[in-house]
């Protein structure tokens, strides 16, 4: 039993140990074997390779694809003119030679984002002070993104400690003014637009009373040709009416008499209420006393 038991065990001592003299190298990374902390060797291609075990050999993996840094600062820069404005920029980076990289850089991915965010931006502000903001966002615009990527490149591949990064192109995603000009320049159209609404309201308030003030003017002429017309007419039908009364009272003037007693009654007599103390006798009862029309 204990001869089995140390076969069984040294098969397992001795897996363990060939696994960790095992490793596999992804193709979207390199493998960077480490031999007492200091690079033994970088392998590029993927596949199963081998190294001695832990502690005296390990390996690490850095990506190898194609990244890509965003700027993450909002700070302001001042143009040629000194106009604060914000710029939006990403860039498209790769790690070339693992081996510089992870001396003068870092051993992660993180660690050269960090550095090449700081080179990028301060050549930015370099750029964008010389410039102005018609030409930033002119045809300059392709110019600035050359240079900034020029000076970026002179600075990863530095004769003295060179980044072994590769940096494959410089793009701005969004030129503007700063929050504070920003904010300025919208009052100002805001103020500037209110101003126009007021004026187009006061304009159509003014046109409006003199609409009122013209109709009226022409309601009160209308109303007094209306009136001057109706007067006529009522004036030329009261005329023809008394000549029509006098051409009939006049071939019978005791009708014409006995007619007038008539609507003389009616308009004393107009409401029940009415009381009259006058002489039976008098001339007003004339026509009541008549038998008939032509009575006496």
């Amino acid at each position: 039993m204990n001869r089995i038991g140390f076969i069984l065990s040294s098969l397992l001592v001795a897996l363990a140990l060939g696994s960790s003299m095992l490793f596999v190298v992804d193709q979207r990374q390199f493998g960077v074997v480490y031999q007492l902390g200091q690079i033994q060797s970088v392998i590029t291609e993927p596949g199963l390779n081998f190294k001695m075990p832990p502690p005296f050999q390990n390996v690490t993996y850095i990506d190898k694809r194609l990244l890509t840094l965003e700027n993450s600062d909002t700070e302001p820069t001042l143009t040629a003119e000194k106009q604060r404005v914000v710029i939006d920029w990403y860039v498209r980076w790769r790690i070339a030679d693992p081996s510089a990289y992870i001396r003068n850089v870092g051993v992660d991915e993180r660690a050269g984002a960090v550095q090449l965010n700081r080179v990028v931006r301060n050549s930015f502000q370099q750029e964008v002070n010389k410039r102005t903001v018609r030409e930033l966002l002119s045809s300059s615009r392709e110019e600035l993104m050359a240079d900034v990527k020029r000076e970026v490149l002179a600075a990863v591949r530095g004769a003295e400690k060179p980044w072994g990064m590769d940096v494959v192109d410089v793009r701005i995603s969004r030129i503007d003014y700063a929050e504070t000009i920003t904010r300025s320049v919208y009052d100002r159209m805001e103020a500037e637009r209110k101003r126009v609404a007021n004026e187009l309201r006061s304009t159509g308030f003014a046109e409006g009373e003199k609409i009122r003030a013209d109709a009226d003017r022409q309601r009160e002429v209308i109303v007094a040709e209306a009136f001057r017309s109706a007067q006529k007419i009522k004036g030329e039908g009261d005329a023809e009416a008394a000549r029509a009364y006098n051409e009939a009272f006049g071939r019978d003037p005791a009708f014409a008499q006995f007619y007038r007693s008539l609507e003389a009654y009616k308009a004393s007599f107009a409401s029940k209420s009415d009381v009259l103390v006058v002489d039976p006798s008098s001339e007003f009862f004339k026509g009541l006393r008549s038998s008939a029309p032509g009575g006496r």
